[in-house]
């Protein structure tokens, strides 16, 4: 019996831990320097949106005035982008999930991990290291999609083998 009132007890107060404050939220998004995060991913989206339009493109020689249509376009979806995704705008989104994924204990351990030299030296290093899986990633991407079209493909046929027969005429 005291073990079963116990597991409620813990049950109860793991259920009912105490939500992060929002000042505690945004220091740890200091500490981590999300704002900074945010940047250098849209430092990458220029190289995205370009290789998206090399792809599309494959192979086919493109005009003066298809490459001044291209470069307007690359210029205002990178601006939107900005824009859209501008910390100002984002931050609210963090705190927000922050709030609802962490309990203050935990916000308060990260605190303190991020105020390590360990810590320190992740915050520093992330952006890094995001970059080389980011770099790793198209190489991946080719083979999968590969794959996918390829399964894409049989299914197509076992749907139209699987299908019923056209009535007779």
């Amino acid at each position: 019996m005291k073990r079963l009132v116990l597991s409620i007890a813990l049950v109860c107060s793991t259920a009912f831990a105490a939500q992060p404050s929002d000042t505690s939220i945004n220091e740890l998004l200091a500490l981590a320097e999300a704002p900074k995060m945010i940047d250098a991913m849209m430092g990458q989206v220029d190289g995205m949106i370009q290789q998206g339009i090399n792809q599309s493109a494959q192979g086919q020689q493109i005009t003066p005035a298809q490459q001044v249509a291209i470069d307007k376009y690359k210029a205002k979806a990178v601006a939107i982008m900005r824009e859209e995704l501008a910390w100002t705008k984002m931050q609210p989104l963090y705190t927000r999930i922050y709030r609802e994924s962490l309990t203050q204990e935990e916000v308060d351990g990260i605190i303190a991990f991020y105020k390590t030299p360990a810590g320190q030296a992740m915050v520093k290093k992330l952006p890094t290291l995001m970059q080389k899986v980011m770099a790793e990633l198209p190489a991946m991407m080719s083979p999968m999609m590969q794959k996918i079209q390829a399964a894409a493909q049989e299914f197509g046929a076992e749907m139209q083998a699987a299908a019923p027969s056209a009535p007779a005429k």
